[in-house]
């Protein structure tokens, strides 16, 4: 059997040690090493990696546990794939509760391909709905975005995916530069290289309810902000294979969607300025639109979403010129 390595990395996580060690250590797969790589957390995430060590000793699974400067995700990544041992390098997150079958099902799907270079295989992430407005509709666009994915497909998610260990070495790896979108570098890089990513349904990776307004507006700024880092090194439409064939990119459309909202409501607003005094039926209607708009929880709360993603892209675009954060 390949021998699989799963690395992990946290910061500030300590509520989520346990249960996402337990799932890794209840995977069906064998043999199996585990990388928990503590990326400079001020809490207790640390020292609950070692509590968990010492309960969990066995010789099925090697535990190896690494304190980190906080150097951020994508130099945490990396820390794990230089240290691991395994033909495959399987990434996911601490808020993460991998399925026991996680493993076993991408191993399975990625054998057996006479005419394709598998140099990656990803599964799927389960959001929890939560009992908030926030964590229900960030489960429901998560789940939407698996609805109709290919076999083939062009992004290896972070929390649910594995890699062949020397096709990413080969690629340079996890850049510890890389603010966020690590996953999507990477895996572009290996598509160029010639590589197959395979989706596979079945893998499944659940993640704790994503359930605070805050976190979520923060997130969708984070994402924006490295998506414009990707966007600058592949183009508008993602980046080219070997035989010149273009790759689009696996932006989420939610986000596509979620971002028109607020130009729209700019542009109601500008339409108003204008309209002139006397065509106050016209400027009746059109005011019911911006108002609408608002008036709904979900849309208030898209508008939101929309506003941090056009902040993102603008702190992106600020990191581009100065050549900061991976670009």
């Amino acid at each position: 059997m390949t021998l699989v390595s799963i690395t992990v990395c946290a910061r500030n996580a300590e509520n989520w040690v346990h249960q996402c060690l337990e799932s890794l250590f209840s995977q069906d797969y064998r043999p199996l090493e585990i990388i928990a790589v503590n990326d400079g957390s001020t809490d207790s995430t640390f020292e609950r990696m070692k509590i968990f060590k010492e309960k969990n000793l066995t010789s099925e699974i090697n535990l190896t546990i690494i304190d980190s400067d906080a150097k951020g995700l994508s130099s945490g990544r990396q820390i794990g794939l230089e240290r691991s041992k395994g033909q495959w390098v399987a990434i996911t997150d601490i808020d993460c509760c991998p399925e026991p079958n996680w493993i076993s099902s991408m191993v399975s799907v990625c054998e057996g391909y006479q005419n394709e270079d598998v140099m990656a295989v990803t599964g799927r992430t389960v959001f929890d709905e939560g009992n908030t407005r926030v964590s229900r509709l960030r489960s429901k666009e998560i789940r939407r975005k698996y609805v109709g994915r290919s076999r083939v497909t062009t992004l290896a998610n972070g929390p649910c995916s594995m890699f062949r260990r020397d096709a990413l070495i080969s690629i340079g790896g996890f850049n510890p530069s890389w603010y966020h979108a690590e996953d999507m570098e990477v895996s572009l890089k290996l598509i160029q290289k010639g590589g197959t990513i395979i989706y596979s349904p079945e893998a499944l990776v659940n993640h704790v309810a994503e359930d605070q307004l805050f976190i979520f507006l923060k997130k969708r700024i984070r994402d924006a902000r490295a998506h414009v880092r990707i966007i600058r090194k592949y183009g508008f439409y993602g980046g080219l294979l070997p035989n010149g064939t273009s790759v689009k990119h696996d932006f989420t459309d939610d986000a596509v969607r979620a971002s028109k909202f607020f130009p729209l409501l700019v542009l109601c607003l500008i339409i108003l300025g204008f309209i002139s005094q006397s065509s106050r039926n016209i400027a009746i209607i059109f005011s019911i639109i911006p108002i609408m708009i608002v008036i709904h929880p979900d849309s208030r709360l898209r508008i939101l979403w929309s506003i941090s993603l056009w902040f993102g892209v603008s702190m992106g675009i600020f990191d581009s010129m100065f050549r900061k954060r991976g670009h």
